[in-house]
């Protein structure tokens, strides 16, 4: 392990080892312990009971946070005729079909997520190798590939994520940032995790939820109760 630097380990000293804080007193502490010269992410790594190796056990989804992430979303829609006026009144930031491929091919990768109409799959299809390995690629499973272009970008713009368990059984992901107030963070964190919970496969057996940690970038983590987030969710 690297040696840590004096800001990480003074903001670790806030932190007691292996108790879970309930969600208010954990997003304090979140916003205390951010010591970078900018403007932390909030994240958020939850560990499940879930064999990701199999397919049944696979969890992902996505969420539109009450209070968005924190920053702007440029998005790119892949449509033509009508769709793409649709997308323009949405807010997509480019729009296009051939043209704009031809642009990436060429190595312009100037937005944050795509999305297109099922119709244009066939233009989009060859940059699989280029979006895919970035995270770009529109996707069904996630709301990206989809003729209600209206409802989608302007979720997307309004703070939608995404989330998807790894190899390890972990989803790692932001839900604000630590300019934040608490209450905006508590609040994000509780649609985040009730929205993990609802997409529970109905493989997984025993304890679903086995541990909440947050942090601001670069943060030490802080355990967080998971029956107070979720109690919080439906409140």
């Amino acid at each position: 392990m690297p040696e840590r630097g004096k800001k990480y380990k003074q903001a670790a000293a806030l932190v007691e080892r292996g108790r879970p804080y309930e969600p208010a007193e954990a997003m304090d502490l979140l916003k205390q312990t951010s010591y970078v010269s900018f403007d932390a992410s909030a994240e958020a790594h939850v560990r499940l009971g879930v064999d990701p190796r199999h397919a049944e056990q696979m969890v992902r989804g996505t969420v539109v946070l009450p209070h968005g992430i924190g920053k702007p979303v440029r998005v790119l829609a892949f449509a033509q005729g009508e769709k793409a006026q649709e997308a323009l009144r949405a807010g997509a930031d480019e729009v296009g079909g051939d043209d704009v491929a031809k642009r990436i091919e060429a190595g312009w990768l100037e937005f944050d997520i795509a999305v297109a109409t099922p119709d244009m799959m066939g233009v989009v299809g060859r940059l699989g190798r280029i979006l895919g390995r970035r995270g770009l690629m529109p996707n069904p499973k996630s709301g990206t590939i989809t003729f209600d272009l209206e409802r989608a970008i302007k979720e997307l713009k309004s703070g939608r994520v995404e989330f998807k368990v790894d190899k390890a059984g972990i989803i790692h992901t932001p839900f604000g940032k630590a300019s934040f107030e608490s209450q905006q963070l508590s609040e994000n964190l509780a649609a985040l995790i009730d929205a993990i919970n609802r997409a529970r496969p109905s493989a997984a057996k025993g304890q679903y939820f086995k541990s909440l940690s947050v942090s601001a970038s670069m943060g030490p983590g802080i355990r967080v109760d998971v029956p107070a987030v979720l109690a919080a969710a439906v409140a």
